[in-house]
Order: C-alpha cells, then structure tokens, then sequence
C-alpha cells in the first residue's frame, strides 16, 4: 500500500513533457501558449467614436446650449471626411475616425437637429466617448505571456492584431478500451453474467470536458493475444496515441491478460494506492507512450482518472493548475469515520450568506453511480436557495438556528 501523493508523484515524473507546435489562433482553443505574444500594432489604430452622436470641439460646448453648423457624415470604416473647425459639427457613427479638429463627441440624445444645425445641450469635456488611439495596446508591448491558457477571449484579441500564427502545446490523443469478456455495448438484451460498458463512455466523455481528444478503442475481451493487439496497435505507429486509458484487470484477482501484456511491452507499475475507492492503479509507459491502468469498478476509474490521469494528460499539455478548484464549506451535520466523503449543497443562503454547505454521502453511494437508498436533498424552508439531506432538521437551516460559536466549531476543510 502506498500513499496518495507518491503514486502521483510517480504518475507525474514519469510522463513526457508537452511538445510544441504552431498553429492558426483559431485552432488554438484551449492550449496553452509557448510564446510571449508582443504586438506589432496599436489596438484600437486609430481614434475612434465610441458613441453615434457629432464629432466637436469641446470648447464649442461651454456655456450649452450652443448651435452648430453640421459640415459632414463621417461613417464606420471610411476615410477622413470633412474638417471640424469652429461652430461646426460632424455627424459620426460608432467606430469611425475622429474628423480632424475634432476632440469630443456628444451623444444623439442630449441633441436635437434642425437642416444642417444641431443644438448641443450639455457640455462635454475633450475626449468625451473617444478611445484613443492605442488604448488598449500600444506597438511593442506584450499581449500574452508563454504560459497563457487561451480561451475564446484571447483568441479574439490575437485576431485583434493580425496574429495568424502561434506556438502552442499539442493537443493530445487519448485512447480509451475496456478489457473483460463481461461487458457488451449497446442495448441488446443481456444474456446471464454479462453487463453493459460505462466506464469506457464515462471516461470519454471526461477526456472531452477536460479538452482532450479521445479515441474509443472499444472492448477488449480476456484474450491476450487480442489484448497485446490493441495496445501495440494504440502505442506503436503513425496512429499512435498520446496517452492509453485502460479499465479493469487491475486489481487482485483479476485474470492477468492484461499485467502479463502490459509487463511484457513496457515498463509498468502495480500500485495499492491507500485510497478508496480506486485503491488498485497500474501505470507505466509503452513505447515512451503513458499507459494508465484504472479500476474496473465504474465509481473507481472515474476518481482514478481525477486523481491520476486528468492531472498528467494535463501536465503533458503545459498546464500549470493540474487540479480543479477546491472550496471550504461548513458541514450541514457531522461527517464519521463511516461516510467521510461529503458532497457540496447549492451555494448562498439568505441567512447564511454566501456560506456554501456540504451533507455526507452515504457509504452505499460512495462507489456506485446510483444508490436506491439515496434520496436528492430538500430544501430549507426559511432558505429555499440551501439543500439538506432528508434526515436533518425540515424546519429551518443552520444558520437559523445555530449559534456562530458552534457554526465555526463545525467548519470543516474539506
């Protein structure tokens, strides 16, 4: 039996670093940059309106209302129009040039036009709705650092300057097979000692939520000829993948096709992992490509795959934060030694502020998808935004009725 943490650090050490390569920004979603992105242009290029409304000189509004002479129309995307010199106006449109003698613009609201002659109603001050030039990027300075996780919002902006060509972390093929004579897909009825697949769906699913590409390699059935096949076929090769996912034939027990396979491609390694669930854990490396063996039980390879796999494949992309976010919550009631596990309520609470409450889990639910015995939290009635478990209190929160010195007494971090 090992610790938590040294069979991460084992996982971690012994995968490849990320590889680089470039790209277009707009295949670029969810990488992370391996350059600093320093820009050549000013961003916006030029003065611009932020407004519909005139093109004035500020001046010419003291003492408002004041009457002015409409002297052009300068639209989004033309060339400079017509000159602003004193007492004259232009009528301007959201993003166009600011006219030449122009330094402010006023809004269509506070104006009321009459022929050529608009009558300004309020005074502005110089640079009243105008972005300036470089505004929000000057030439030369840097837009994003190497290291950057680049989500749509970056992407727009590389657009912004003219970027057509990144250096990024490259995405990653993950290979996903279930071994076991038991299981079948689909929804044919099932014949005795047979179980439909979830892990292979469940696993998949959790590589695309998590922004890698993955590739269904199917069943597997306990045959080691078969099993050699589809890891020599996923590790070997132009199709390669990146990364190998495999459920079942890991723990005690279990026929040893798969041990005996994987032993005799790459160098592996059989862990007791002092967790549970997803105690057992095989990992190692088959033609320099990470081979994670996870849990047959469904529950099990998805926390595997939380603990171990998703951390690494993230790693292996150039990520920095490898873990999801972690809160503090106040336990709703006391979590034994029995069902330590505690899963998260619906966050704020009138009474409680934004305080975020947590109830146990029951042990029959710790390591099934589905328990009978598990019922979905009520809500408070003096909070209807707050959940609790059906066997606390029906009347009213805890915050309600708890005093703040037992309250703190009971904050756990989970």
């Amino acid at each position: 039996m090992i610790p938590l943490e040294e069979a991460r650090a084992h996982v971690l050490e012994r995968c490849p670093g990320p590889r680089v390569e470039r790209v277009h920004p707009d295949e670029a979603r969810g990488r992370v940059l391996f350059e600093d992105i320093v820009t050549a242009e000013a961003v916006p290029p030029f003065a611009n309106t932020a407004m519909d409304g005139f093109a004035v000189r500020a001046a010419d509004t003291v003492g408002a209302p004041r009457v002015l002479r409409i002297v052009g129309t300068q639209a989004a995307g033309a060339a400079h129009g017509a000159t602003v010199a004193a007492g004259e106006a232009v009528r301007i449109m959201t993003g166009a040039l600011i006219p030449p003698g122009a330094d402010a613009v006023v809004m269509v609201e506070p104006t009321s036009t009459d022929g050529e002659l608009v009558t300004v109603e309020i005074e502005v001050p110089a640079g009243n709705h105008v972005r300036a030039a470089g505004e929000d990027l000057e030439p030369g300075q840097t837009v994003f650092a190497a290291g950057t996780l680049l989500t749509p919002g970056h992407l727009g902006v590389l657009a912004s300057i003219g970027c057509t060509e990144i250096a990024v972390a490259r995405g990653l093929r993950v290979g996903v097979l279930s071994t076991g004579d038991e299981l079948v897909d689909g929804d044919a009825p099932l014949a005795p000692g047979l179980i439909r697949d979830a892990n292979r769906h469940a696993l998949l699913a959790l590589l695309a939520e998590s922004g890698f590409d993955g590739v269904d390699l199917g069943i597997i059935a306990d045959d080691e000829t078969a099993i050699e096949e589809a890891f020599r076929s996923a590790c070997h090769g132009d199709g390669a993948c990146d990364a190998v996912l495999s459920s079942g034939g890991v723990s005690m027990g279990d026929f040893d096709y798969v041990k005996t396979v994987l032993d005799r491609l790459g160098d592996m390694r059989w862990m007791q992992v002092a967790i549970k669930p997803a105690k057992p854990l095989a990992f190692g490396t088959v033609g320099g490509v990470p081979v994670f063996g996870l849990p047959g039980n469904p529950v099990s390879s998805m926390v595997s795959f939380e603990l171990f796999a998703r951390p690494a494949l993230l790693a292996m992309s150039g990520h920095a934060e490898l873990d999801r976010r972690r809160l503090r919550a106040l336990a709703a009631r006391g979590i034994s030694a029995v069902a330590p596990t505690a899963r998260p309520t619906s966050p704020g609470c009138r009474c409680g502020s934004s305080t975020v409450w947590c109830s146990p889990v029951p042990p029959v639910a710790r390591d099934r998808i589905s328990s009978r015995r598990w019922r979905p939290p009520m809500r408070w009635p003096c909070c209807p935004t707050v959940t609790v478990s059906p066997t606390a209190d029906r009347s009213r929160c805890w915050s309600c009725v708890e005093s703040p010195r037992r309250m703190a007494g009971a904050a756990s971090d989970l």
